[in-house]
Order: C-alpha cells, then structure tokens, then sequence
C-alpha cells in the first residue's frame, strides 16, 4: 500500500476505534508521546487518551467525511468532519486534525485535535 492508502485506512481505524472504544486498537496506533486536544478544551496525554476511550461510547453512528490526507515526508496531517448521533439522539458534527509520524516503517498518531459544534 502507499502512505496515502495506509493512512486512509489508519484514519478508518482511528474513528472506528473511537467510536467502539476500542482502547486495544489506539494501542497500537498512537505513539508513546501522543497528545490530544479534547472538545471541552483539556489537552490529556496517551494514558489519559485511552483512559477516556476505555469509557462507555455515549454517541452512535460515527462517521468521518471530507477528509483531507496531507504528506509532508515522514508526517502527515489528516482532517476530517464528523457526524454522530448524541445520547439524546440529537444530529450534531464536529472536525478533527490528527498528525501522524512515521517511525521505523510504522505511521503512529502523535497528536490530535477534537471539535464539536
């Protein structure tokens, strides 16, 4: 596969990981220094990341459109809109940026950033 294809597919599995709190798979994929930037404005390092993906999923029906896959040698910057249906049942959508690096032939997700509208 290409970097683009395997970071298409690594983006797939980041909003599937998220929205079935799969904490096994973000092990896998997110590097040791991976930092994330949350909705309510706290920014939570790996362990907290995967404590907090560890809790009950609330929103059903994930999904992640207009994505944009940007290559820069051996980091890459994704961004994506996503749609989800709320607890309440309440369409809403946010945007993320993720950033990945490539390392020993592995792409990793070292930060990420997280909105909702």
């Amino acid at each position: 596969m290409t970097d683009h294809e395997t970071l298409s597919a690594l983006n797939t599995d980041y909003i599937d990981a998220v929205q079935n709190g799969d904490v096994r798979r973000f092990d896998e994929i997110l590097a040791a220094e991976f930092y994330c930037s949350n909705p309510d404005g706290s920014l939570v390092d790996r362990a907290a990341f995967l404590a907090q993906t560890a809790r009950p999923v609330t929103i059903k029906g994930l999904r992640a459109t207009d994505v944009m896959i940007r290559l820069f040698d051996d980091v890459a910057i994704i961004h994506g809109r996503t749609s989800y249906t709320t607890a309440e049942g309440r369409a809403a959508q946010g945007r993320y940026t993720d950033v990945w690096a490539k390392r020993g032939g592995q792409w990793l997700a070292v930060s990420a950033h997280v909105t909702r509208g």
